[in-house]
């Protein structure tokens, strides 16, 4: 969908690690350390590839593999801003209604997807509807 639309549409993650899993507060701190150098999203996509493996051990190995710089890294991942910016995801995410991941909004709307061809959709539609809103403003 970046592809399609890299003007258009705007992906915003927020952190909001389950209490259910072990590593997910760790891993929502260890891909905001790695943000701090670049290399959020490939951080994140192999956090999510491993979720299932993830530990210490592995949180430490994804990093290496995308070459941060580990003092920095580890430093960042345990620091107080980071734990705190964490922490505010969550209050966020409670606050909008996030009970649990993955939860999608778009343009502020809680969307009901159960396949990524649902999302296009409503994408989709949420641009053509921001276009004839366009025209119109346009024409009057």
């Amino acid at each position: 969908m970046l592809d399609q639309y890299p003007d258009k549409v705007k992906l915003v993650a927020i952190n909001f690690p389950l209490s259910s899993h072990r590593f997910a507060r760790k891993a929502a701190q260890a891909a905001m350390a790695a943000n701090a150098q670049g290399k959020f999203w490939e951080f994140r996509r192999q956090l999510f590839e491993n979720i299932r493996s993830l530990n210490d051990a592995k949180i430490l190995e994804i990093a290496k593999g995308l070459e941060l710089d580990m003092d920095k890294f580890v430093k960042s991942m345990n620091s107080r801003p980071i734990r705190d910016f964490v922490t505010r995801d969550v209050v966020h995410g409670r606050k909008i209604g996030v009970h649990g991941t993955p939860t999608i909004f778009v343009n502020g709307k809680r969307a009901k997807i159960r396949t990524p061809f649902d999302l296009f959709n409503i994408v989709d539609a949420e641009l053509k509807a921001k276009k004839a809103k366009q025209v119109q403003s346009g024409s009057q």
